[in-house]
């Protein structure tokens, strides 16, 4: 028996960097960054400031204007929920540079930017998620969607690429910060309810209180669905609090608590025949094995901020989580993760322009493995046991140089270490005559990369502004990706160089944000096929590109407000031995998904559309795809910031039976396999509101 840690064991060390008491303002408060909606604090001496635990969203974009490549904040309030908020397709769906599908309704979802971790449909891999600033990813780089509750939220950062830079992130795809509201952005008591097609029912409240020096916020959700599948059912329920404010005139804190308890049924692939027979049957394996994903996550985060001067300040973000999962798969998977880790930067902005960002960052993870024979979604004999180890230590630097009126250049560096080990603890579990039927699965292996970045912006006019940047990323393994597959394999990190040029377009009620990048890779993760056929597991490519356009925005005209995105994805193997130039399977060339609503006093109306032109290939080899679609739905509904508000939704209202997201295989040979997950069918939800 592997040690068992009980399901909440604060570690002595996350506790100590928890309570650390200094670290600072993500920027200090002047005119171009204050938000003057935000009620202030009341501090000392009849003297008002604006807790920097809690920057306004007026702030967050003034700062994003400031990064030159792409930076995107959904503002939750006006787009997504006016509608159902469940997945993570229905908060960043129109999220510009952001793939998002559901495997089955749920939150459990395919999510890429730029082609980040595009052998991967669960289980996020190369994007940071953040909660508030803090990290909820755990050590190793994966990272569960069940963690965030839509519904809680104020708004959502999106930093595409290498423009994460500032959270130390320096993977291909960026960040994502999900931040909560404060006690003054939203009413004292927010009553909602939820319900609708395939036994959907969500029940929210939140609220908050002003302490005077303090406040704090909480959120509580319950969510449970049928699905629109056979074996698709799901429920969770999410606690979300946070308490904190200015201790005195320079320093700050707030901590975080969240606890999640989520269970979900698999309803699998299907082949394409299947689903065309029936889009709503499980695969038989799936329901034969019960085949499940269950998880416990307890959270503890904390955001400090010191203000040293007026051009001097520290940020701590620190963080502790354990996590426990159940999940009968193939096998039933035993697995007890603790995570935590700090992240300590310095800011200076002078008062002619120059900014520096300087930081220190350190996760560490571990996780009990624990593996036995799936017996109808029971522990059979135990098959496996891992110990594993995760650790990072990052150090990096951003400075914004202003060149003349207009013009500034912004250069910067990482130096990042990592280390991985995969410590096998039964490495034979069943002999036949003198011979071991399991291999040895031990890894131990440590990267160590150095990245730059050097980007240009020129604010051409007010509201236009043009940039450009060269940048590099480097990215680890997951622990996943280094063993438990057919082959062991001690992969190389992942490299980059990307080229990305673009433009923000914000004139009177028109808001536009368009990049196109290039990124020249080397070691990208990817299951593959030896020359032979044989599968080589999840290993390291020579040469990909990933490049393509990112096009979203709005435009009100009158009473009508137009919304979307536009994704053109080109990501290809670059003069492969095996797979020559062939697209890599998994992500559509092309993804439009928008909407057209009327909008008059609180009220709205209008038509949505979700459209994937021509197919796309499941396979690296190129010999099965998956067919392209168009869905469309409506939604109408009232919502003012207090009093009663409604919703109703209806979702791929032509009832059209189509290919959400897929596995990915390197080589399938041009036979119809098990690799298609189809959206849901036809659905209509509704929903009610009462904010005091």
């Amino acid at each position: 028996m592997h040690p068992r840690l009980p399901k909440f064991r604060l570690h002595p060390l996350a506790l100590a960097l928890l309570l650390l008491p200094g670290a600072a303002l993500a920027g200090h408060p002047d005119d171009e960054f204050a938000d003057n909606s935000a009620k202030p604090l009341l501090i000392k001496n009849g003297k008002y400031q604006v807790d920097p635990t809690r920057p306004s969203k007026n702030a967050v974009r003034a700062k994003q204007a400031h990064i030159p490549g792409g930076a995107t904040l959904v503002d939750a309030e006006r787009t997504y929920k006016q509608g159902r908020a469940s997945t993570l397709q229905d908060s960043l769906g129109m999220a510009t540079g952001v793939f998002v599908q559901p495997r089955f309704g749920s939150e459990e979802s395919r999510l890429s930017i730029r082609g980040s971790g595009i052998q991967r449909t669960f289980h996020q891999r190369g994007i940071l998620l953040m909660q508030d600033g803090v990290p909820i990813n755990l050590a190793d780089g994966s990272g569960d969607f069940q963690a965030i509750e839509p519904l809680a939220l104020d708004h959502i950062q999106v930093y595409r690429g290498a423009n994460a830079w500032q959270y130390g992130a320096a993977n291909l795809g960026g960040a994502i910060n999900f931040v909560t509201p404060s006690v003054h952005d939203m009413a004292p008591l927010d009553l909602r309810a939820e319900g609708g097609s395939f036994g959907y029912r969500r029940l929210f409240a939140a609220g908050g209180h002003d302490f005077g020096a303090a406040d704090g916020t909480f959120s509580v959700s319950d969510y449970r669905q049928d699905g629109f599948r056979d074996h698709s059912k799901q429920e969770n329920q999410r606690y979300f609090a946070n308490l904190g404010g200015r201790i005195n005139e320079r320093v700050s804190t707030r901590f975080y608590f969240s606890n999640i308890n989520s269970n979900s049924d698999l309803p699998g692939n299907l082949t394409k025949s299947q689903l065309r027979a029936d889009a709503s049957q499980a695969a038989a394996g799936n329901i034969t094995g019960d085949q499940q994903r269950n998880l416990t996550l307890n959270r503890i985060g904390n955001l400090t901020t010191l203000s040293l001067n007026d051009e001097h300040s520290l940020e701590l973000a620190s963080f502790y989580s354990d996590k426990y999962l159940d999940h009968p798969i193939f096998q039933v998977l035993d697995i007890h993760n603790e995570d935590y880790g700090l992240r300590l930067t310095h800011h200076y902005r002078s008062h002619d322009g120059w900014r520096l960002a300087t930081g220190i960052e350190h996760s560490h993870g571990r996780a009990w493995d624990s593996r036995y024979v799936n017996v109808a979604g029971n522990k059979g004999r135990k098959v496996n046991e891992l110990h594993n180890t995760a650790r990072n230590s990052n150090v990096f630097s951003e400075l914004e140089i202003p060149l003349a009126e207009r013009w500034a250049a912004i250069v910067g560096g990482a130096w990042l270490h990592s280390d991985r080990q995969i410590d096998d603890r039964l490495q034979c579990n069943a002999f036949v005559s003198s011979f071991c039927l399991k291999q040895d699965e031990s890894v131990e292996q440590s990267y160590t990369g150095r990245v730059g970045r050097l980007g240009l912006r020129h604010d051409y006019a007010p509201g236009i502004q043009f940039y450009g940047n060269l940048s590099q990323s480097h990215e680890p393994p997951t622990l996943s990706e280094m063993a438990g597959a057919q082959v062991i394999n001690k992969n190389a990190a992942q490299t980059a160089n990307t080229l990305e040029l673009g433009l923000r377009w914000k004139y009177d009620t028109l808001d536009l944000d368009l990049a196109v990048y290039r990124s020249e890779i080397r070691d990208e993760l990817l299951a593959l096929n030896d020359a032979n056929g044989n599968a080589l597991g999840t290993i390291n490519a020579d040469r990909t590109l990933h490049q393509g356009v990112e096009f979203g925005g709005s435009w009100t005209l009158d009473q009508f407000v137009v919304r979307g995105q536009y994704l053109l994805n080109d990501f290809r193997f670059d003069n492969d031995n095996v797979y020559g130039d062939n697209r890599l399977g998994g992500i559509p060339k092309q993804f439009v998904k928008g909407e057209v609503l009327w909008q008059q006093n609180g009220w709205y109306a209008g038509p949505t559309l979700e459209w994937v032109p021509g197919h796309y290939n499941v396979d690296h080899a190129e010999t099965l795809y998956a067919k392209g679609y168009a869905i469309w739905g409506a939604k109408l509904g009232y919502r003012q910031p207090h009093g009663f508000g409604f919703f109703v939704e209806g979702r791929n209202l032509s009832d059209k039976t189509y290919i959400a997201t897929t596995g990915v295989v390197a080589d399938a040979k041009g036979q119809d396999q098990a690799q298609f997950l189809p959206g849901d069918g036809r659905a209509v939800f509704a929903g009610v509101e009462w904010r005091l």
